[in-house]
């Protein structure tokens, strides 16, 4: 029989806070420091910085393994170990669908649209937009909204999750830490380029995995193993429901009753909280944005060494999407089972006391996992792997929006700016009441309502405009991937005037000086200093123009997607298998 408590006879809850502040942690801690500073002066030691492409694109050199290590890690932030498992203790498993449904998308990226961007020859996703469509408006465009989504939508949601974890895990002060957290993502983001990213993001994804695949064991230990989860949950009730405040009384057992359907992914499209068409639709078209055009994550597709790496690092990211599952989300229903009085508590004043808000403490399961269950040093661990997370998510915002607002803003109002100069500038509780349309239709609903309505407008609309002649469109579109034709750019006017690129890696570079000087040999101080930041070269000055026969073959390698057809077979195969565990998962938890 359930047993119902006054808020008032537990106020203990709010102090039972384990914190990280032992020799063992700390020492764990300040290793996977020094460990990431270590991989990120190594990777600045063996890449070049210097240039655009350098910096931007990490010359466009990078293998399939950090590809596909970079894609998870700049996708997986602290939001997920926080959110997933937050929402898994509230709700159940219908979560992970996000996450499985990114299996699929992640390969269109690899098959479908990464060919079409790399036979463009762009840096940034409203470059390509200029060149397909023409006008500066949409470029512009896009590039102001992607920043301000990063912003609002992305850094926020990590910044918020790293608190929280931090605020259980050492009862620091929250905006001190973030700050130190800030200031040393923000030195090897700026100084280290895409290719320190991709590295430390590659340790990072070790880090991730191996730290969740010990509190999974630990978790799933505490609770009885995989049948003791999914015997335990349902019951996992708080027996806290009657507030102290007249108002608010005794709590409706929906709010603290697991829902009925917590072992279903595809749940009814009606009443479900994560209604299957809109799970498998909308989510699609959100995904297909998020995984196929953000430059997050596009960018790191950019620089991978040829095709066949870039399909090989999307399977890898795919393959690693299967974890969640299991890593976040059911760990995070075990922490229900746990501590249901302060992961499930639904009492204001209660919640108050255990998490710092009113509205309910679901988002903290993950953090309580590891400051309870791990012992020293394994704390630290964790730790780590929150901290991993956060970082790698962090520095490839801060990296791609750095490349958004130098390629596609800064180059518009300085159109002559030299590779100094372009590098100097990339381092730089209660329900709302509003009408039924916007409050009660599911999110994902209104995805396919809006893509619905985008797709028939931009149908209209071409169908009304003459059509963009035919030799603009060379390798910008995925039937002309192939296109031998020479080329006739939209943006052609933008190029008019410039000096022929140098070329990095195969890939054209701006190379248009800054009318600067000439200043006599620098310093050893001065000479560290550029070192540090990617700005020294071999000589004073920038490397001599090269001919335009060594231009054409270098645009002519940047745009080479063929692929060595034994190699292709591979990676098509384990597309194929790795589609099929997918569905197999989807249906064995539909």
């Amino acid at each position: 029989m359930e047993e119902h408590m006054e808020a008032g006879s537990a106020p203990g809850l709010g102090n039972q806070r384990v914190l990280i502040n032992n020799l063992a942690d700390i020492l764990v801690i300040a290793a996977y420091f020094l460990l990431v500073i270590g991989v990120g002066l190594w990777s600045m030691c063996r890449t070049n910085r210097g240039t655009v492409g350098g910096y931007f694109l990490a010359g466009r050199s990078m293998v399939w393994w950090p590809v596909g290590a970079s894609l998870f890690a700049s996708n997986i932030g602290s939001g997920h170990f926080v959110g997933l498992a937050g929402t898994g203790a509230a709700s159940g498993l219908a979560v992970a669908g996000f996450e499985w449904n990114a299996l699929f998308v992640v390969l269109l990226l690899g098959w479908l649209f990464a060919p079409v961007y790399l036979t463009a020859g762009v840096i940034t996703m409203p470059q390509y937009l200029r060149k397909r469509f023409g006008g500066h408006r949409i470029r512009l465009y896009l590039s102001v909204l992607s920043l301000f989504l990063y912003i609002f939508t992305k850094i926020s949601v990590d910044m918020f999750s790293g608190a929280v974890f931090i605020q259980q895990a050492l009862g620091w002060n929250i905006y001190a830490s973030v700050i130190a957290l800030l200031g040393i993502t923000m030195i090897y983001t700026v100084t280290g380029g895409l290719a320190a990213l991709m590295y430390t993001d590659t340790l990072q994804t070790f880090v991730i995995l191996g730290g969740a695949f010990v509190l999974m064991g630990y978790a799933f230990h505490e609770v009885g193993g995989y049948s003791g989860l999914f015997d335990k949950y349902l019951g996992a009730m708080t027996s806290l429901t009657v507030s102290e405040d007249p108002a608010v009384g005794n709590i409706s057992s929906s709010c603290y009753r697991p829902r009925p359907d917590s072992y279903h992914l595809l749940r009814d499209a009606v009443t479900g909280d994560l209604p299957w068409p809109a799970l498998l639709l909308g989510l699609t078209i959100v995904s297909g944005w998020y995984w196929c055009s953000d430059q997050v994550i596009v960018q790191r597709c950019l620089a991978g060494k040829n095709l066949t790496h870039i399909k090989a690092g999307c399977i890898l990211c795919g393959y690693l999407k299967l974890m969640p599952m299991f890593l976040m989300v059911m760990p995070g229903m075990i922490s229900r089972i746990l501590y249901p009085d302060e992961v499930a508590c639904v009492v204001p004043e209660v919640c108050k006391r255990v998490c710092g808000t009113e509205v309910g403490c679901s988002n903290i399961a993950y953090p309580r996992l590891v400051v309870k269950l791990m012992p020293n040093g394994l704390r630290g661990l964790m730790l780590a792997v929150m901290l991993a997370a956060l970082m790698s998510s962090l520095a490839s915002i801060f990296n791609s929006s750095s490349t958004l607002f130098t390629m596609d803003i800064y180059m518009r109002l300085r159109p002559h700016a030299g590779d100094r100069e372009l590098l100097l500038v990339g381092r730089c509780v209660r329900p709302s009441t509003c009408p039924a349309l916007f409050c009660r239709v599911h999110y994902l609903y209104f995805a396919i309502v809006l893509f619905v309505c985008s797709g028939l407008l931009i149908l209209v609309v071409s169908l009304c405009t003459a059509p963009i002649p035919r030799k603009h469109l060379h390798r910008l579109v995925f039937s002309l991937r192939h296109s031998k034709e020479q080329r006739e750019d939209l943006d052609a006017d933008e190029l008019e005037g410039s000096t022929s690129p140098p070329v990095q890696n195969g890939c054209p570079e701006h190379a248009v000086e800054m009318e600067e000087p000439q200043s006599p040999t620098p310093g050893m101080f001065r000479r560290c200093l550029l070192w540090f930041c990617g700005m020294s070269g071999s000589g004073a000055g920038s490397p001599p123009a090269p001919t335009q026969e060594e231009v054409a073959a270098a645009a002519r390698r940047l745009e080479d997607i063929s692929e060595d057809s034994s190699w292709a077979r591979v990676v098509n195969f384990n597309a194929l298998l790795m589609m099929a565990v997918a569905t197999f998962l989807w249906g064995f938890y539909a």
